[in-house]
C-alpha cells in the first residue's frame, strides 16, 4: 500500500516523463536514431533502417503508404517507451521543408529537442528554420552529429559551424577517435572511458567494448594517428570549451554534443542517458487565462495535431493530445472548451508508431491519442470543466495555391469529406471561395500537394485532378472598427459581399481574403482601414493573437 498523497504520487509521476521531439534536415538520419532509441529502450526487438525500402521491413515510425514508397516521413510519429525509470514521449517529424508546419506544431508539445546533424553536410536550412521556433520558445537542445563512419567534416569545424550557425555554446559530451573506415569509436569525456566501434546494424550493444580512462597507453598502439589526434584535440577542448551549464542548457542557450553513427547502432546509448539526466520534466503551460502548472489535480491538455486514416482498414481520426496537467483517467468526463461539448473518451490510445495500445491513465507531459469523428480540432483545449485555452499553435498562411476538382463528378461528396478531414489534420489548408464551387488548396510547398493527392485516391477512393491557381497571396481578416461587435460584424459583412470574387472561408470557416499580387493585398489595406489582415491564425478559438502577427 502506498503512503503518497494524491498530490506528491501526482508530482512524481510528472517528474518521471521526458517529452521531446527530434529534429533535423532530411536524409540526416532522424528517423533511423528514432529507431534505434526505441531498440535501447526495448520498445522494438528489431530496428528498421529507412533506406531498406524494398525490405518488408519499414521503420516502425513511417507507417503512411508514401512515406514506405518515397522513404521520407511527412507526417509527425509519436512513440512512448520506458528507460530508466523514466517515461520517454519520443516525437519524429518530417525533416522536409514543405511538411515544416507539422514540425513547428509538434515542437509547441515538447519539453526538449534532439537534433541530428548529418556530419557531412554541417549545419542545413531545414535545421536552422527547426532552430528558430525552438529558440523563440527556449527549447533545451541536444546535438547529435551522425554519420561518423562516413567520411565527413573535422569534428572542430562542425563545433565552430553549429556555434557560429546556431548562436549556441557547444559542449562536447563525447568526441569521435577517427572517421570513415578509420572510425575507432567515441570518447565519453564525462564517464572518462571510450566506447569503441564495431559496425553492424542490429548488433547488441550491450557487447559494446569499453576501454577505461582517456588516456591509456594501449589506445596509441591499437588505434594509431587517430587516437593521437583526437588526443590533441580533447587536451585543445579542456582548455577552450565552456563547462556544461544546466541553466544555460535549459535556457536553450547552451547544446551537449554527442557524435555516433545511428544505422550502427552506435553513440545512441549516451544520447538516450542525457536525454533522461539533463532534460527538464514537463513544465507550465500559458493559458489566455492564466498559467497551468503541470502538477494540478485537474487534467488539462491541448490537441497539436490531428492524423486520419492510421489504420486504413476504419476511416479513423486520431486527436494527438498532450496533457499539460493533471491525471487523466480512461472514461472521465471532459469538456472540449470551443465547443462546450462533453467528451467521455473509452478507448484512448498511448502509441508505438502505429501500434497502439489501450491507455487507462496518463500525466502531465504525456502524448495521449483520442479517437474522434470530427468533434476534435486542432488547438483544441480538453478540461475537467474549466473554461481555458492554450495558445501557442499558429496556422501560416499558404505560399502556394491549387484548385482542386473531382476527375468523376459522382464523387464529389468524397472529395469534401476527404478534404475537410485532411485540412483538420493540418496536412493541407482547404478553402471554400465564396463566389464559387471550385475548392482552393494552400500549403507551403510542392510535395503536400503531391502527398494530398496521393491520400485521396488510396485513402477516400477519390482521384482528384490538381490544377495551377491564380492566388499568391492569402490573409486572415478580422475588423476592428472601435464601435463594438455589432458594428465590426456589418464592416466584415461589407467587406466579404464587396470581394466576394476574392473571399474565401478556411477549414474552420475564418474569413480569408485571396489575391494575385502583394501590390494588390496593399492596395485592398489602403481601401479598408478598419479591416485587419493577418498573415498567421491560431488554432485555439480563432485567436488572431496580436504579438504574432509582428
Amino acid at each position: 500500500m502506498s503512503t503518497d498523497t494524491p498530490s506528491t504520487a501526482l508530482d512524481k509521476e510528472v517528474r518521471r516523463r521526458r517529452t521531446f521531439a527530434i529534429i533535423s534536415h532530411p536524409d540526416a538520419g532522424k528517423t533511423t536514431l528514432t529507431e534505434k532509441l526505441l531498440l535501447f529502450s526495448g520498445a522494438i526487438q528489431i530496428a528498421g533502417s529507412v533506406k531498406a525500402r524494398k525490405a518488408s521491413r519499414h521503420a516502425t515510425s513511417d507507417w503512411m503508404e508514401i512515406e514506405k514508397q518515397r522513404g521520407i516521413s511527412v507526417a509527425s510519429s509519436v512513440m512512448q517507451m520506458e528507460y530508466r525509470d523514466c517515461v520517454i514521449n519520443l516525437l519524429d517529424t518530417p525533416g522536409h521543408q514543405d511538411f515544416s508546419e507539422d514540425t513547428y506544431r509538434v515542437l509547441t508539445a515538447v519539453d526538449a529537442a534532439l537534433m541530428v546533424i548529418d556530419a557531412a553536410n554541417g549545419v542545413e536550412p531545414q535545421t536552422r528554420r527547426l532552430l528558430q521556433v525552438c529558440r523563440a520558445r527556449n527549447t533545451p537542445i541536444l546535438t547529435f552529429v551522425n554519420k561518423m563512419d562516413r567520411e565527413v567534416k573535422d569534428p572542430l569545424a562542425l563545433m565552430d559551424e553549429i556555434e557560429r550557425e546556431l548562436g549556441m555554446e557547444v559542449v562536447p559530451f563525447t568526441w569521435p577517435v577517427g572517421m570513415g573506415k578509420q572510425f575507432h569509436g567515441v570518447m565519453d569525456l564525462r564517464e572518462k572511458q571510450m566506447r569503441v566501434f564495431s559496425p553492424g546494424e542490429d548488433r547488441d550493444h550491450r557487447n559494446d567494448e569499453i576501454l577505461a580512462g582517456l588516456d591509456n597507453p594501449a589506445y596509441a598502439q591499437r588505434f594509431g594517428m587517430q587516437f593521437e589526434q583526437a588526443q590533441g584535440e580533447i587536451e585543445l577542448l579542456t582548455d577552450a570549451a565552456p563547462p556544461f551549464d544546466r541553466a544555460e542548457f535549459l535556457a536553450g542557450r547552451q547544446t551537449p554534443m554527442f557524435f555516433g553513427s545511428a544505422v550502427n547502432n552506435f553513440g545512441v546509448r549516451e544520447v538516450l542517458d542525457a536525454l533522461v539526466d539533463l532534460a527538464p520534466s514537463p513544465g507550465p503551460r500559458a493559458a489566455i487565462q492564466r498559467v497551468v502548472e503541470p502538477g494540478e489535480p485537474k487534467f488539462t491538455g491541448v490537441v497539436f495535431k490531428i492524423q486520419a486514416n492510421m489504420d486504413p482498414a476504419h476511416r479513423d481520426r486520431i486527436a494527438f493530445l498532450r496533457v499539460a496537467s493533471g491525471h487523466f483517467e480512461r472514461g472521465m468526463r471532459l469538456k472540449v472548451v470551443r465547443s462546450g461539448k462533453e467528451l467521455r473518451p473509452n478507448t484512448v490510445v498511448s502509441f508505438l508508431s502505429q501500434r497502439r495500445e489501450l491507455l487507462d491513465e496518463a500525466f502531465a507531459g504525456d502524448i495521449i491519442g483520442i479517437p474522434n469523428h470530427g468533434v476534435l480540432q486542432l488547438g483544441d483545449t480538453l478540461t475537467e470543466g474549466e473554461a481555458l485555452q492554450f495558445t501557442g499553435l499558429p496556422f501560416f498562411a499558404p505560399e502556394m495555391f491549387r484548385s482542386v476538382e473531382v476527375a468523376d463528378p459522382l464523387k464529389t461528396k468524397q472529395l469534401r469529406a476527404g478534404l475537410t478531414q485532411l485540412g483538420e489534420e493540418g496536412a493541407i489548408q482547404v478553402f471554400r471561395p465564396v463566389g464559387g464551387t471550385v475548392l482552393l488548396l494552400g500549403a507551403v510547398g510542392q510535395l503536400q500537394f503531391e502527398v494530398v493527392a496521393h491520400r485521396l485516391e488510396h485513402e477516400y477512393g477519390v482521384k482528384a485532378r490538381i490544377m495551377p491557381s491564380r492566388f499568391q497571396v492569402a490573409r486572415w481578416v478580422t475588423c476592428e472598427t472601435g464601435e463594438g461587435a455589432a458594428a465590426d460584424e456589418r464592416e466584415l459583412k461589407r467587406f466579404i459581399d464587396g470581394n466576394s470574387h476574392r473571399v474565401a472561408y478556411d477549414a474552420v470557416d475564418a474569413p480569408t481574403v485571396l489575391v494575385e499580387y502583394a501590390p494588390e493585398l496593399r492596395a485592398i489595406e489602403a481601401n479598408w482601414p478598419k479591416i485587419r489582415f493577418h498573415a498567421l491564425r491560431e488554432h485555439a478559438g480563432l485567436v488572431f493573437q496580436k504579438q504574432l502577427d509582428g
